[in-house]
Protein backbone atom coordinates (compact mmCIF):
# COMPACT_ATOMS: atom_id res chain seq x y z
CA UNK A 1 0.00 0.00 0.00
CA UNK A 2 2.76 2.52 0.94
CA UNK A 3 4.44 1.59 -2.79
CA UNK A 4 0.83 2.70 -4.12
CA UNK A 5 0.53 5.44 -2.30
CA UNK A 6 4.10 6.69 -3.33
CA UNK A 7 3.77 6.31 -6.76
CA UNK A 8 -0.19 8.39 -6.79
CA UNK A 9 2.19 11.28 -5.41
CA UNK A 10 4.86 10.97 -7.88
CA UNK A 11 2.46 10.60 -10.98
CA UNK A 12 0.27 13.64 -9.14
CA UNK A 13 3.22 16.17 -7.94
CA UNK A 14 3.61 18.93 -10.85
CA UNK A 15 7.50 18.91 -12.04
CA UNK A 16 7.95 22.46 -10.51
CA UNK A 17 6.99 20.48 -7.48
CA UNK A 18 10.31 18.25 -8.09
CA UNK A 19 12.18 20.53 -9.27
CA UNK A 20 12.08 22.71 -5.69
CA UNK A 21 12.54 19.96 -3.67
CA UNK A 22 15.72 18.46 -5.49
CA UNK A 23 16.93 22.36 -5.07
CA UNK A 24 15.67 22.29 -1.43
CA UNK A 25 17.99 19.08 -0.55
CA UNK A 26 20.78 20.01 -2.78
CA UNK A 27 21.25 23.11 -0.51
CA UNK A 28 20.77 20.79 2.71
CA UNK A 29 23.32 18.87 1.82
CA UNK A 30 25.66 22.25 2.38
CA UNK A 31 28.27 21.81 5.60
CA UNK A 32 28.80 25.46 6.32
CA UNK A 33 27.42 28.80 5.38
CA UNK A 34 29.87 29.26 2.53
CA UNK A 35 29.24 26.20 0.84
CA UNK A 36 25.19 27.15 0.86
CA UNK A 37 26.45 30.37 -0.28
CA UNK A 38 28.59 28.70 -3.23
CA UNK A 39 25.34 26.50 -3.65
CA UNK A 40 22.81 29.01 -4.42
CA UNK A 41 24.84 31.44 -6.50
CA UNK A 42 25.69 28.03 -8.59
CA UNK A 43 22.42 27.68 -8.63
CA UNK A 44 21.25 31.26 -10.04
CA UNK A 45 23.65 31.20 -12.74
CA UNK A 46 22.60 28.01 -14.21
CA UNK A 47 19.10 29.23 -14.06
CA UNK A 48 20.62 32.57 -15.68
CA UNK A 49 22.03 30.53 -18.32
CA UNK A 50 18.76 27.89 -19.33
CA UNK A 51 17.16 28.74 -21.96
CA UNK A 52 13.85 26.57 -23.88
CA UNK A 53 15.01 23.84 -25.69
CA UNK A 54 13.58 25.07 -28.62
CA UNK A 55 16.14 28.20 -28.43
CA UNK A 56 19.25 25.70 -28.70
CA UNK A 57 20.12 26.48 -32.05
CA UNK A 58 20.11 30.37 -31.93
CA UNK A 59 23.15 30.22 -29.10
Amino acid sequence: MYLLSRLFLFLTETAEARRQQREEAYLAESVDIYDLEFRMRKMDREKATRHPSWMNHYG
